[in-house]
């Protein structure tokens, strides 16, 4: 039989696993949304870890955010971010880690171009005052392809 303290810990780590998923929807949203702020808010105050693989890496979150404005917030720029698959593992009630598969495409009116791209996501999260953060996130591309629309 199993006692409430597994039952109490099961519910704990589920509520954390379904917290990161909406971080992880929310950071999408924002990059699609052209929304520096909402990005930056999923991502630790301080030291944050961050390897966007072909974009490069970026000292924490105010450098990453500072590059999506200037090089994605463009009104003929259109992106969509879908993420899947995700292996969610919480290690305790203030850590998890995280892997998600991406496929993203992107239209560019102004320079009459598409980007078709796949690719994975390994991350870290930290609880902090009871919100998950994202505190390091690697991508790695799988596939891309660029070409006229």
């Amino acid at each position: 039989m199993t006692d409430l303290a597994t039952i109490a810990d099961r519910l704990a780590r589920l509520e954390a696993a379904d917290a990161i998923r909406a971080l992880k929807q929310r950071y999408l949203r924002a990059c699609d949304d052209k929304d520096p702020a909402a990005m930056h808010a999923c991502f630790v105050p301080d030291d944050a870890h961050i390897h966007y693989d072909r974009i490069g890496s970026f000292a924490g979150r105010d450098a990453l955010v500072q590059c999506f404005a200037e090089l994605a917030c463009r009104p003929t720029l259109r992106e969509m971010h879908f993420a899947g698959q995700a292996d969610i593992r919480v290690l305790d009630e203030t850590t998890a880690q995280g892997s998600w598969d991406l496929a993203y495409l992107a239209l560019d009116d102004a320079s009459g171009t598409r980007t078709f791209l796949t690719g994975r996501y390994a991350d870290e999260y930290v609880r902090i005052d009871g919100a998950w953060l994202i505190r390091s996130t690697i991508f790695t591309t799988g596939l891309l392809s660029q070409g006229a629309c």
